[in-house]
């Protein structure tokens, strides 16, 4: 037996390679915390999540395009997860966060809140992952991760880069002024925080 079905409730969204399908998912079996008959949330395709394991999505989350859920993983809230990232173990992804492109998020990590993970993106414990907000020019949420070369990748507005680029982007865009001192601090506190080991 399939451990979920779709409910027939359908949505489109608008992406940058133009209009999806989503569709609801229920359980149809008991696994895990999930009893059967609980509404889920939404997928493009049966291979956005397994059928194995206690993988799940719900609320109003979206997962498309490549991207896959399995083992343990739950994402739910308002999240997104697209593009060909993976989310799988005891992962969870949940908020207004967005996981895509090709991110690897697993083990236990644990992204949330406004964070946005993407890239080169390699999660897999609450150390490798740091969102700090709402600060800078902006006012909004800044994401710091851990890379699949060991480094560190940070989210900022527009701005998408290695921390080393991203602290010059500072300089050259704030010069010393409150924000560009704020962003300097995050920078450090990411640099204490995140574990590349």
């Amino acid at each position: 037996m399939k451990k979920y079905e779709f409910t027939g409730e359908t949505k489109i969204i608008n992406t940058l390679n133009g209009e999806i399908t989503l569709r609801r998912i229920k359980a149809s079996m008991e696994f895990g915390v999930i009893k059967a008959g609980d509404i889920g949330g939404w997928i493009e395709k049966e291979a956005n999540i397994s059928e194995n394991g206690n993988a799940w999505v719900c609320g109003n989350a979206e997962v498309w395009g490549d991207a896959k859920v399995w083992g343990d993983a739950k994402v739910w809230g308002n999240a997104e997860v697209s593009g060909d990232a993976k989310v799988w173990g005891n992962a969870k992804v949940w908020g207004n966060a967005e996981v895509y492109g090709n991110a690897e998020v697993w083990g236990d990590a644990k992204v949330y809140g406004d964070a946005e993970v993407w890239g080169d993106a390699e999660v897999n414990n609450p150390k490798h992952i740091l969102v700090i907000g709402a600060i800078g020019s902006r006012n909004d949420f800044t994401t710091f991760y851990r890379n699949k070369h060991n480094g560190i990748t940070v989210k900022c507005g527009c701005f998408n880069g290695e921390i080393k680029e991203f602290l010059k982007k500072v300089q050259e865009t704030h010069g010393d002024n409150q924000h560009a001192i704020i962003y300097k601090a995050a920078a450090e506190l990411a640099k204490l925080q995140i574990d590349l080991s």
